[in-house]
Parts: C-alpha cells; sequence; structure tokens
C-alpha cells in the first residue's frame, strides 16, 4: 500500500460572544497577550423528538500583538466577534501534580461584529472604513 501523503490544515472559524471582559498582559520580552473566552452556539432539531436543540461551547482565544491590544480596548463582555486563526493543544501540571490540558484557538484575525454606540463612536472618532470620501450628489458619474 502506498503511504497517503496529506497536506497541513489547521484553520478555524468561529462566531460567538465574549463570555467575559478580555485579559491583557505581558511577555517577559514585552509582547502583549489578550486571552478571552467566547461562546459559541448550534441550533439544529433532533431527530427523534423534532424538538428545537441547541448546543453551546465555551472557547479560549489567545490574541497576540497589537491585535491583543485592540481585542483589549475594544472587547467587553457580551461583544459579538468573529475569529480565524487555528487550534493549539497545552499542557500542563498543577501546583497539586495533577495533569491539564487545554485545546484554545490562537486568533490570526478578529472581527468585532457589534455596532459601535454613538457614545463609542464619538469618543474615538469615526471608524476607520468611514473615512471614504463621498461624492455630492451633484458629482456622481453614471456610467452611461
Amino acid at each position: 500500500m502506498n503511504p497517503l501523503r496529506l497536506g497541513y490544515l489547521n484553520n478555524v472559524q468561529l462566531i460567538g460572544r465574549l463570555v467575559a471582559d478580555p485579559e491583557l498582559r505581558y511577555t517577559q520580552k514585552g509582547a502583549p497577550v489578550c486571552d478571552f473566552r467566547i461562546a459559541s452556539s448550534r441550533r439544529y432539531k433532533n431527530r427523534e423528538t423534532g424538538e428545537p436543540q441547541e448546543e453551546t461551547l465555551f472557547i479560549n482565544v489567545v490574541a497576540w500583538r497589537r491585535q491583543a491590544e485592540l481585542a483589549n480596548d475594544f472587547l467587553k463582555k457580551g461583544s459579538a466577534v468573529l475569529i480565524e486563526g487555528r487550534l493549539r493543544s497545552r499542557q500542563w501540571e498543577t501546583n497539586t501534580g495533577e495533569k491539564r490540558s487545554a485545546i484554545e484557538v490562537i486568533a490570526r484575525r478578529i472581527q468585532f461584529l457589534d455596532m459601535p454606540t454613538e457614545k463609542e463612536v464619538s469618543e474615538e472618532g469615526p471608524a476607520a472604513d468611514t473615512e471614504t470620501e463621498y461624492k455630492d450628489e451633484g458629482e456622481v458619474e453614471t456610467p452611461f
């Protein structure tokens, strides 16, 4: 039998809400790291009873560098986010000698899904993607 050569793929996309405020810390070399946890739900219909069901997963997310600072500045408990990243497994031993492990998402991209409140917009100024200049209606060019 020929050996099967598999490509490498470790990619995750999740949408959820933060279950607590993010926690920002710094490594010994000064790199910012932000840890937070999201709840991601899935709704489905039970095949046997036909009743709607809901399954919720709680997922740990880790963001690094500038993304960590932005997550800490703009996210809070209840914020809706889309996370793109990769899975990482960690193992450690507690003070009592118990072995523990966890799987977490290392964020490659964090998309804030909540609309900013009027207070946040006035404090922070206009959002970066609203800086596009719009033509006056008199200057609109029509393609025909």
